[in-house]
């Protein structure tokens, strides 16, 4: 026979357990119950966008499309969609998922949240561009729309975010990106790299491996179904097809020889000269504004005063000032050459 002391131990540890378990909000089966509710929000968030950008590039999806580009159960997500159509959010014709007004105004906020942060971590964080996105897909579910606005403004209420994607305004009107797909255009073509696609992920990481920056001016020199080839402040460049259709281009009317001209100070050699005619559009926040303070301006007459053994870093003669900066850094800074002098 168990003894009373005995009994009330079980007793306690019953109550405590009852409590820790049930305990409103805080209890183990609310934290349980919120984190399913948190992961079905997601999913339904990420099949809205997964949508939203199938329609904009003028295609529609179907489940088995869903399924396979989404790291979820085959089950949670025909639920998903069968809740999605009982919210209106969406419909289904002939198999294929489309979106209705409401389900469209969803996905632009999500949408909006998402390049919002990106334009944050390009701006504010010190976080490699790779992981920007990445970053954003976790990072877009966790605001609510007064949270979105604050961010919006502590960020200037921005236009577009770092790959130039158009950002919704709070009532989810979006603008259309100018321009074509790099791999459209004729040879002889001057244009302007206006947007770099972040989807899918291995193509957009091709293109972060080039290099390549928004604001860059490109001239083509070679295009077919096996290359695109083409030159940018002061390199050549050679992209698939598949890889330069998501860069998309603003055709420019340019001197040839002006463009030319355009390069980046990582690319000046022992000897030459040049001015400075800008700072990269890729280059943000604290890099930005501490190259501006050493003195890296518009117009500025810049050559190399010495280099180390390996050629990184380099130093600098600007207005009688000797300034050592990595090339990591001077990519940025974009130059025209202007003559040639004796080495020092």
């Amino acid at each position: 026979m168990t003894n009373p002391t005995t009994a009330l131990l079980i007793f306690l540890g019953i109550c405590i357990l009852v409590y820790l378990i049930f305990y409103p909000k805080k209890g183990w089966y609310w934290k349980i119950k919120e984190r399913f509710k948190k992961d079905d929000k997601t999913l339904i968030e990420d099949i809205l966008k997964k949508i939203y950008h199938a329609e904009n590039s003028g295609t529609f999806l179907q489940i088995n499309d869903i399924t396979a580009s989404l790291n979820n159960t085959q089950k949670n997500i025909v639920n998903a969609i069968a809740n999605m159509e009982s919210s209106d959010l969406i419909s289904s014709s002939k198999g294929s998922l489309k979106l209705k007004k409401t389900g469209r105004e969803y996905a632009l906020k999500i949408i909006r949240v998402h390049r919002l942060w990106e334009k944050y971590l390009s701006e504010k964080t010190g976080f490699n561009k790779k992981d920007w996105h990445e970053m954003a897909e976790k990072m877009e579910h966790t605001l609510n729309q007064n949270e979105t606005n604050k961010l919006a403004m502590s960020l200037g209420n921005p236009r577009y975010d770092p790959h130039g994607d158009p950002i919704p305004t709070a009532t989810g009107e979006i603008k259309k990106i100018k321009g074509k797909a790099l791999s459209s255009y004729p040879v002889e073509t001057v244009g302007r790299i206006v947007h770099i696609e972040d989807e899918p992920d291995i193509i957009y990481q091709q293109i972060l491996a080039e290099d390549l920056h928004i604001g860059s001016m490109i001239r083509i020199i070679e295009t077919n179904k096996k290359r695109v080839v083409f030159y940018s402040e002061g390199e050549e460049y050679i992209l698939a097809p598949i890889v330069a259709g998501n860069i998309t281009i603003l055709e420019l009317k340019k001197d040839e020889s002006e463009f030319k001209n355009t390069s980046r100070l990582s690319n000046l050699k022992m000897g030459e000269k040049a001015k400075i005619i800008g700072i990269s559009r890729e280059c943000r926040g604290e890099i930005r504004r501490r190259l501006l303070d050493l003195g890296f301006v518009i117009n500025t007459e810049i050559h190399i005063d010495i280099e180390s053994p390996m050629q990184n870093p380099r130093a600098y003669l600007i207005r009688n000032t000797a300034i050592a900066i990595r090339n990591e850094q001077a990519k940025y800074i974009l130059i025209e050459k202007i003559e040639s002098h004796g080495q020092n």
